[in-house]
């Protein structure tokens, strides 16, 4: 059995698919797309092919038939095997109760900037915070339409998450930008 912590993003994405139903990696691709998961895990049909390789390689996913649809090529229908739920579930249960350091590269820029001139860290962070508004809005057109079309919240959590980690950066950001313009952060 795989540990937990040896899946990747996208072998998740594809396990907990598979949770789902039987299904080839092309319509993976097909779903983790049109359900806008490509926001949470970077997903191209070619990785997509070779992370549900290595899956069948652990033993996680096991192929089930191969069938061809008019001049298409063959496509092989994976499931997910015992030890791949037993895997999916220890992962999803220790991401949830365990924080873990991602290293997002935005905490070591700041760390850094005092390597720039103020004027320069002003203008940057300003123009991260257009950045940051427009996914927020984003987010937010995303959640008005998944309640408009009446998906269940249990589906789309993630996006409130987002929306509220977006919110805190903009409002550190803010605050570091006071922060310059009162003088209470020398640089």
């Amino acid at each position: 059995m795989a540990r937990a912590t040896a899946l990747t993003p996208l072998g998740v994405a594809a396990l907990s698919l598979l949770v789902e139903e039987p299904m080839h990696p092309y319509e993976m691709y097909q779903l983790l797309v049109s359900r806008h998961e490509d926001r949470l895990v970077k997903v191209r049909p070619g990785t997509l092919y070779h992370a549900v390789g290595r899956l069948e390689d652990q033993g996680l996913v096991a192929a089930t038939g191969t069938d061809r649809g008019g001049n298409r090529p063959e496509r092989t229908t994976y499931e997910i095997s015992a030890a791949g739920r037993e895997a999916f579930t220890n992962w999803l249960q220790e991401m949830l109760a365990v924080p873990v350091n991602e290293y997002p590269s935005f905490p070591l820029a700041i760390s850094e900037a005092y390597n720039l001139p103020a004027s320069v860290v002003v203008e940057l962070v300003d123009r991260r915070i257009q950045a940051l508004q427009e996914q927020l809005d984003d987010l937010g057109s995303g959640e008005q339409l998944l309640r408009k079309k009446g998906v269940e919240h249990k589906y789309w959590i993630d996006l409130q998450y987002q929306q509220s980690m977006l919110q805190a950066e903009i409002a550190w950001i803010r605050g570091l930008q006071d922060q310059f313009r009162s003088g209470d952060l020398p640089w």
